[in-house]
């Protein structure tokens, strides 16, 4: 019912140009404790909300409709889908792809910037148009009374993404952020979800941060409070096994990071 859901964040958006240096990539994050500090800032915060909230995840298959009004259909699909593909890999979550609208709870509009606000009025709301100004791209989730994101939708302006650079920037953090990792940090980094150093496809810290929040244990509601022991506890056993100093050649294994020449 319409009264049992609510728009969980505000937009958030892709803004700058990231890129990924192997060389960057410092001892710093593998750290147990900045990993965990760092999940509860990207997962229990919003952009646009300091105020700590609740665990948001999907439990449900993602069913994907991608409705593309631009040219080279072929190449931003690709894009799209390898994204997605190593998404899953990483969370377990299945995603399938769908022919209607009506039948996705994943909406991926591929557009021009002069339809981005009539798609922001009809998807969203007006009064999210404000929030555009400056940004490149968008995306936004929907929750029930749970915390479960039961919807997404994702607007990229493919003319105003190329021109800035930030293509596949905005792929890969709006597809991101659908998942559950809704807020960008100021301190945080090496990440795609960071305000000082940011980059193009998803970092080590990235990966541990997304396989956290699938983890079975973490329930959409929790609290930081009810998280805190899972998460300590699945850290040290990483640190043990090797996922966390493997993380960041776990992650290179995606199919993007090929195709754009970091492996």
């Amino acid at each position: 019912m319409l009264n049992t859901m609510k728009w969980a964040l505000p937009v958030f958006f892709c803004l700058f140009t990231p890129s990924l240096q192997a060389d960057t990539i410092a001892a710093h994050w593998q750290k147990l404790n900045y990993i965990e500090q760092s999940f509860y800032d990207i997962a229990l915060k919003n952009e646009y909300n300091s105020a700590q909230t609740r665990v948001r995840k999907w439990n449900k298959p993602l069913s994907i409709y991608i409705q593309h009004e631009v040219g080279d259909e072929q190449l931003h699909l690709r894009l799209v889908k390898m994204h997605l593909t190593q998404l899953s890999q990483i969370t377990g979550l299945s995603i399938s792809y769908v022919n209607k609208k009506t039948a996705a709870n994943v909406n991926i509009f591929l557009t021009r910037s002069n339809q981005v606000n009539s798609l922001i009025r009809k998807e969203i709301s007006p009064n999210a148009i404000k929030q555009l100004r400056n940004s490149v791209c968008l995306a936004n989730i929907k929750t029930n009374r749970n915390s479960e994101i039961i919807k997404a939708l994702v607007i990229i302006p493919i003319d105003r993404a190329r021109m800035h650079g930030k293509l596949v920037s905005c792929i890969v953090e709006e597809l991101t952020q659908i998942l559950g990792l809704p807020n960008d940090s100021k301190t945080i980094y090496p990440t795609i979800f960071s305000d000082r150093n940011t980059y193009k496809l998803l970092t080590g810290l990235d990966y541990l941060l997304l396989k956290l929040l699938y983890l079975p244990e973490i329930k959409n509601g929790m609290s930081k409070a009810e998280i805190t022991p899972i998460i300590r506890k699945q850290l040290r056993e990483w640190q043990q096994d090797g996922t966390i100093k493997n993380a960041q050649q776990q992650v290179i294994q995606g199919e993007l990071y090929e195709l754009l020449g970091y492996r």
